[in-house]
């Protein structure tokens, strides 16, 4: 068996806690009403505990040579990827677990495929190869039907009742997991840098509660009620470090399995939960029944995937 392969089940258990955390970050959002404050409560228990593993694991420690080595692009991996993660916390409850997850998934897949054949920043490059991009093409089938069939649902209907039409939310989602594909390999070389995989997760998602925090502060209104912190469930506030651990196997996996293959698997997981949570309504989310159309893209998206991931 290839070695990667034994790397298989950690990836795909941090897709879905991708997924789940998209959701949990939705309900902190509607909880906390500002949204700049529930991105910072999102991301500060993340860096408390690599901060604190990083305190307890020291070492190793980079070396000045490592260090002057580093890419200066190279700690904006955490930014690039909270992108997506605010997507999630302003806007998956308005197009659905479904469709925003697979938007998301999509331009993701599609940035990574060009990130591996151009051997983009830092990685190797392997060339244009048929079959990952045929996957490609097979996983954009999916999500038109997915993203079709989300259309009607529970989702897009309290979407349009506030005056928003969940198609115009699609460029941006699309943007959004472009920038997390470019995130994933920004922390993979952060990683080989500063070598300790605590310090690189802590100097990644710093700056992104430095940003959030700072934009809170400057736009400190609305502000939650007691009613709003009152009905805010207890695993809220974890959606941010269920999506960590998808950030850190970025930082520990992705440049032994590669672009494609990481998140291809990342994106199966994902899918798949984020189906699950539309159709049976967990977490709060609107009920948006797996029909026909949903299940057929699920399946196009994942023939694309296994595509992907033998190449």
């Amino acid at each position: 068996m290839n070695a990667a392969a034994l790397l298989y089940p950690f990836i795909l258990v941090a897709g879905a806690l991708q997924a789940l955390g998209n959701t949990m970050n939705a309900r902190l959002r509607g909880s906390l009403v500002n949204p700049w404050l529930a991105a910072t409560v999102s991301f500060l228990p993340i860096v408390f505990v690599f901060v604190t593993l990083f305190a307890v694991l020291p070492v190793p420690l980079p070396t000045a040579e490592g260090l002057a080595r580093m890419p200066w692009w190279a700690p904006l991996g955490g930014l690039a990827g909270a992108v997506a993660v605010f997507g999630g916390l302003a806007l998956v409850d308005k197009v659905g677990a479904g469709p925003f997850n697979g938007l998301l998934i999509t331009g993701n897949i599609l940035t990574s495929l060009v990130i591996d054949a151009l051997g983009l920043f830092g990685m190797p490059a392997v060339g244009f190869r048929l079959l990952p991009w045929l996957g490609g093409l097979l996983m954009i089938g999916g999500i038109v039907l997915i993203a079709r069939a989300g259309r009607s649902g529970a989702g897009a209907g309290e979407a349009r009742a506030h005056g928003i039409d969940g198609r115009l939310l699609y460029p941006f989602v699309l943007g959004a997991g472009a920038l997390q594909a470019v995130g994933v390999v920004l922390n993979a070389q952060l990683r080989g840098a500063l070598v300790n995989p605590w310090l690189a997760a802590a100097v990644s998602f710093l700056p992104i509660v430095f940003v959030f925090l700072t934009i809170f502060l400057l736009r400190p209104v609305p502000l939650p009620s007691r009613q709003d912190l009152a009905g805010m469930p207890w695993w809220a506030s974890l959606g941010g470090l269920a999506g960590a651990v998808a950030v850190f196997g970025g930082l520990l996996l992705v440049d032994r399995v590669g672009a494609g293959a990481f998140n291809g698997l990342l994106i199966t997981a994902n899918l798949m939960t984020s189906l699950a949570l539309d159709h049976f309504g967990w977490m709060g989310m609107p009920v948006c029944r797996a029909g026909p159309h949903r299940l057929v893209g699920a399946a196009l998206m994942a023939a694309g995937i296994a595509l992907i991931s033998a190449a």
